[in-house]
């Protein structure tokens, strides 16, 4: 039995699975597929307790620049970067954000289908919102496993996928349209 005020759920997010558990006692009663830190800014492992809850939180450090226009010259920029003139650095919106560690978070993000972010577990927003409505300022967090990694490193864009998809489901989130194929026309010899 829980004491009066104290949150009965508890948060279990796995870095091999890549899915996260809302807990209350023994049982699940909810997992989202996540993506969490990629390799060179890893999610930290350990034992947590949610230490701040943020409805509208934004990157204090990452985002995108984008020219006079509005259009995005560099998607995934740090505050540091330089920004042409005319231009400016957005930050980054991690909208139901739930601090645990240091920067790291919970939040409604991209999913690709592996582990992109810049250490913050990233959710699908309606996942999110639940977890941000269910979890309060003190509730436990627990980060194990590893971070899957895959046969090649590409420090920018996706990265190839091989065989399903880690939670056999499509990436979650924009899509872009993939490039059209060009075909070369040859001449055609009886």
């Amino acid at each position: 039995m829980c004491a009066q005020n104290e949150n009965p759920f508890r948060v279990e997010i796995d870095l091999q699975q890549q899915s996260a558990y809302l807990i209350r006692g023994r049982r699940v009663v909810m997992e989202s597929p996540i993506s969490t830190g990629r390799y060179g800014h890893l999610t930290e492992t350990g034992s947590f307790k949610v230490i701040e809850k943020e409805l509208n939180h934004h990157s204090s450090i990452y985002g995108k620049i984008v020219d006079g226009y509005g259009r995005t010259v560099v998607a995934d920029a740090d505050v540091d970067m330089k920004v042409p003139s005319g231009g400016k650095f957005i930050p980054a919106p991690m909208h139901y954000f739930m601090r645990f560690h240091g920067a790291d978070g919970m939040h409604a993000g991209y999913l690709p289908g592996y582990p992109a972010s810049h250490g913050c577990v990233r959710m699908p927003e309606q996942l999110a919102v639940a977890f941000f409505n269910a979890v309060e300022v003190g509730t436990p967090v627990r980060v194990f496993g590893r971070t899957p990694r895959t046969n090649q490193f590409f420090r920018f864009g996706p990265q190839p996928q091989r065989g399903p998809w880690p939670w056999s489901r499509q990436p979650i989130g924009p899509q872009y349209e993939p490039r059209p194929q060009i075909y070369e026309s040859r001449p055609v010899y009886p």
